[in-house]
């Protein structure tokens, strides 16, 4: 695989990533039947609020990683990392209990505070697909960050627009010339062509 169709591969997988996340984390991801026979509905933003934040990150962090050289793509890489590990830890934790991921749902709906109450108000507590989704994409996050670490000296360098230094060797004449030309009230920075 050519370096620029690494690098697009890469750029492209984090947008996508990230959006399903995003995406992911609007959806349902928990139904809720309380004791009484009411069913609530639990969205990704109750069970696992920290995903969507952690996700809008990930996308400007893409962006960035299209511009950077190759030591700071090496610092979005664990960054990137870091950012799939905190999405995958906030969507395990409403996988693995799913019933205190509902709590502010369940005392929005009864009144009833505290997690031990709420707990027992709850008689089934259903995800679905939604938050393995989720959680999935934070797992293939780590992945991604390892592989832009790992790549991150294969890839094409940046255009020079968005570099903010000029290692061009500046031209220069001779100083005393110029000083004695502009005082005989020649300007030394005119061209030739210019002056005529």
């Amino acid at each position: 695989m050519s370096a620029r169709r690494l690098k697009l591969s890469i750029l492209l997988a984090g947008l996508a990533l990230n959006a399903v996340i995003v995406l992911a984390w609007t959806q349902l991801w928990i139904t809720v039947v309380l004791d009484d026979g009411q069913v609530l509905d639990v969205a990704g933003d109750v069970a696992a609020p920290a995903v969507s934040t952690l996700a809008l990150s990930g996308l400007v962090l893409v962006g960035a990683l299209a511009i950077a050289g190759p030591v700071f793509r090496v610092v979005l890489g664990v960054l990137q990392s870091l950012l799939g590990a905190t999405i995958t830890l906030s969507g395990a934790i409403a996988l693995l209990a799913p019933a205190a991921a509902s709590s502010a749902v369940v005392t929005a709906a009864t009144g009833v505070a505290g997690a031990e109450t709420v707990g027992a108000l709850v008689a089934t507590a259903t995800l679905t697909a939604w938050a393995w989704v989720a959680t999935a994409g934070g797992v293939l996050l780590v992945a991604l960050g390892v592989a832009t670490v790992a790549t991150a000296r294969r890839w094409p360098d940046s255009s020079r627009k968005y570099s903010a230094l000029r290692t061009e060797p500046v031209e220069s004449g001779d100083p005393v010339q110029d000083w004695d030309t502009l005082s005989s009230g020649d300007d030394p920075t005119d061209s030739p062509s210019a002056s005529r």
